[in-house]
C-alpha cells in the first residue's frame, strides 16, 4: 500500500473527538481478478488510512457499497465518532492497473451531530 499526498484540510469531529484529526490522503489496493473493491474492504481500507494519515486508532467506517475500478467512480462511506458524531468521507478511483485500484480519500469539513 502507498500513502500519497494529503489535503491540507484538517478536521475535528466534536469535542468529545477532539483528538481525532482527519485529512484526505491517497490508497492503492491490490483487489484480485475483478477491478472491484468490496465495501467491506473498502470500509477497512479507508479507516486504516484514515488511522495511519492521523495517527489516531483506527476509526468506524461504513462504505455501503463496493468500489467499482473505473477511473473517475466514486463512493460515499460514513466515519463515525465515540460520540456518535458522523462525517461524510468520499473515495475517488484515481487509477486502475491490472488488479490494483488506486483512490483517494477525502473527509467532509464537517461533522454531523450525534442523534439525540
Amino acid at each position: 500500500m502507498t500513502l500519497g499526498r494529503s489535503s491540507t484540510a484538517l478536521l475535528s469531529l466534536s469535542a468529545a473527538a477532539v483528538g481525532l484529526l482527519l485529512v484526505g490522503c491517497s490508497a492503492s489496493v491490490d483487489v484480485g481478478a475483478e477491478p472491484e473493491l468490496s465495501s467491506g474492504k473498502l470500509s477497512d481500507e479507508v479507516a486504516r488510512q484514515l488511522a495511519a494519515t492521523t495517527g489516531q486508532p483506527k476509526p468506524d467506517v461504513v462504505c455501503p457499497e463496493d468500489l467499482a475500478g473505473k477511473v473517475g467512480t466514486t463512493t460515499r462511506c460514513t466515519l463515525t465518532a465515540g460520540d456518535g458524531s458522523t462525517l461524510g468521507v468520499t473515495v475517488t478511483v484515481t487509477s486502475v492497473k491490472d488488479e490494483q485500484i488506486k483512490f483517494d480519500i477525502e473527509a467532509d469539513k464537517t461533522a454531523s451531530p450525534a442523534p439525540r
